[in-house]
């Protein structure tokens, strides 16, 4: 499994751009760029967002507690 580090950085290269140029079309600072690429934890989600976004990737989330169907059950149950 790989980090969202490690992620970041391999689309960005795939993509030929460079920490500069990902980070303008993002709309965030190089700094942050470089910060999520050496593994810093301290980035806002809105942040990570806007650069996933821009490299086209998707990230999924996982509950090895939780099936789709007991989540569903359980917002229903929350709504009444």
């Amino acid at each position: 499994m790989h980090g969202l580090s490690e992620v970041i950085k391999f689309h960005r290269k795939k993509s030929g751009l460079s920490q500069k140029e990902l980070a303008d079309l993002a709309g965030v600072g190089k700094t942050v760029i470089f910060d999520l690429e050496k593994g810093k934890e301290t980035v806002q989600w809105s942040t990570v967002s806007k650069i996933i976004s821009v490299l086209n990737v998707k990230i999924r989330f996982e509950s090895s507690l939780l099936t789709q169907k007991e989540f569903n059950s359980d917002e229903k149950s929350k709504n009444i």
